[in-house]
């Protein structure tokens, strides 16, 4: 008999656990349950995987999408088939370490949902431009997109970096092409939306890490979106009272801060011009944790 105080500590020990997981973990997870809920509900209930499905799916028209225009990012949650979901999943995981030893999850999330959405575009715009696409009916469903933004990100972002494939080692930039180069060849021989909006993940990834590199990040637009709508769900309460500041104290702190910034993106920019001509390997333990710390910053 399972007691109410042996139900609380279920739930604590699983919220625990799910606290301790990593933002690309926590993807996975999610897009398994909604694989799960997509596959069983059909059994529950009367109706098609077909029709249920049809409302989270990105259509391949702008009329389908100023219907549903959710399904620009909801269409990444659902899968076609356990083998989709398998190998999307372990590219997310893999290529979600290699990304969270450097940077925070917050980055994490704005390439990984830029990369949805930014495939997602190309998908659209792909099958309303070309007429060999035109006419007939696809949509579009799976996380590729975003995982392929990630990864290729990576790969950009120190593409000397060798990691080890079955027997060999072989660079992250090489990873990168490959993948890239695979998704081109196959567009002629099916899933072509699915393979075009690879594409497009993954070129979002490539600009985000070349950007990044030179000092601008180009998702913080896109925290600005996030912040706006938590906002309009967010109740907040007005201050009671007014604090005023010593406004030269203010201006030293501020100056001070400015140069320990610039002091800061300095030693940043000379360890990423080291992992661009040598690779990750090369740093010492002082500059990785160097790196990383800055990364969750």
């Amino acid at each position: 008999m399972i007691t109410t105080d042996g139900i609380d500590m279920l739930g604590s020990n699983f919220t625990y656990w799910w606290q301790q997981r990593g933002i690309h973990e926590k993807l996975a997870l999610s897009c398994v349950a909604f694989y799960l809920f997509q596959t069983l509900l059909p059994f529950l209930f009367d109706f098609s995987a077909a029709n249920f499905l049809y409302w989270f799916s990105l259509p391949s028209s702008f009329w389908g999408i100023l219907e549903k225009p959710w399904t620009l990012v909801s269409y990444a949650f659902f899968h076609a088939s356990f083998s989709h979901l398998f190998f999307n999943m372990i590219m997310l995981y893999f290529g979600g370490q290699l990304f969270l030893n450097l940077f925070n999850a917050k980055r994490f999330l704005n390439v990984y949902f830029l990369g949805l959405i930014t495939g997602g575009l190309v998908f659209l715009l792909s099958y309303t431009i070309f007429p060999v696409f035109s006419g007939n009916g696809a949509s579009l469903i799976g996380a590729s997109a975003g995982v392929t933004a990630i990864f290729i990100f990576i790969c950009a972002y120190m593409p000397y970096q060798e990691v080890r494939v079955l027997f060999f080692n072989v660079k992250l930039w090489q990873l990168g092409v490959f993948f890239i180069l695979t998704d081109l060849i196959q567009i002629p021989n099916g899933n072509a939306g699915g393979h075009l909006a690879h594409i497009g993940g993954g070129i979002l990834g490539f600009v985000y890490a070349n950007k990044l590199k030179e000092g601008q990040d180009i998702g913080r637009f896109f925290d600005a979106v996030l912040s706006s709508l938590s906002k309009v769900f967010t109740r907040t309460k007005s201050p009671l009272k007014t604090a005023y500041k010593n406004n030269k104290s203010a201006s030293s702190k501020g100056v001070t801060t400015a140069y320990k910034e610039r002091e800061q993106q300095k030693k940043i920019d000379a360890i990423l011009d080291k992992i661009s001509h040598s690779g990750y390997d090369s740093l010492t333990k002082e500059e990785k944790d160097y790196l990383f710390s800055s990364g969750k910053s």
